[in-house]
């Protein structure tokens, strides 16, 4: 199947400093042959069918451990993979941005088998400080299903943010990289959705759009990151310094997505 991966995405994949073996494998299990095929599917999306504007690259660090904290939007998680090709495409070198797969994922044996060769952990908080303490770069949607269950109308809004990426942030002094997606609910502007459906086949629903199916539209996206920030602490701070923290990042997100609402219309 070598002939799926794209020259140009092989050769960024061996630029990304990660401790490779002489295999291409890493210590988390990724595999430069994963990573490859998955930007060279997602690769195509993002460069042609959505044609991602990205803003602010120059925010998120070259090396060394980060936080990207953004929302969720779009029945599916697309915004994921697109902020995954954001720092894979427009960073030099190119880093590998690893997030925490949803727990449906993890019983989808061949899925499951895909997203950890590239290098997408089951959603448990152990993989989360393991990456952090290996200088890696994290990205955290707090919002979890509830963001991509958003439905149309409510597309650039927030829902409430869960309070464990603070706490992880400030326990091992990572900075935090806001940011801001939109499109992904224009993409797929979904009217409804169907848990008990969804149930059945073993995801949190199903999301039904004005077309019945949720086959994205293409429509352009944007992504805005903001200003890293350091928040000061151990992370065993009471529950109401830490809401503190977590409504500071809320607010930077939402003002990124009011900017890329109007940098669109």
């Amino acid at each position: 199947m070598a002939w799926l991966i794209d020259r140009e995405v092989k050769e960024r994949v061996r630029r990304i400093e990660l401790p490779w073996s002489r295999h291409g494998v890493d210590p988390c299990g990724i595999t430069q042959r994963d990573v490859a095929r998955m930007f060279t599917l997602i690769g195509w999306l993002y460069r042609r069918y959505f044609r991602v504007t990205v803003v602010g690259i120059g925010n998120v660090p070259g090396r060394g451990r980060a936080m990207l904290v953004g929302n969720h939007s779009g029945g599916v998680a697309l915004d994921a993979l697109m902020v995954l090709a954001s720092t894979f495409y427009e960073m030099e070198p190119p880093r590998l941005a690893q997030g925490m797969a949803e727990k449906f994922i993890n019983r989808m044996p061949v899925v499951s088998q895909m997203t950890l060769g590239a290098g997408q952990l089951p959603g448990l908080p152990e993989n989360a400080l393991r990456l952090l303490t290996d200088e890696r770069l994290l990205m955290v949607f707090p919002e979890g299903a509830r963001g991509t269950a958003k439905l149309y109308r409510e597309r650039n809004s927030l829902v409430g943010f869960g309070t464990g990426f603070m706490r992880l942030a400030m326990e091992t002094r990572t900075p935090i990289v806001p940011f801001g997606f939109v499109g992904c609910g224009e993409a797929i502007p979904t009217v409804m959705n169907l848990v008990k459906l969804g149930k059945l086949f073993g995801v949190p629903y199903i999301p039904v759009t004005p077309y019945i199916f949720p086959v994205p539209r293409p429509v352009a996206l944007r992504l805005e990151y903001g200003e890293p920030t350091v928040f000061a602490g151990t992370g065993a701070e009471d529950d109401e310094v830490i809401a503190g923290h977590v409504a500071k990042v809320t607010d930077q997100i939402a003002a990124l997505i009011a900017r890329g609402v109007e940098a669109r219309s």
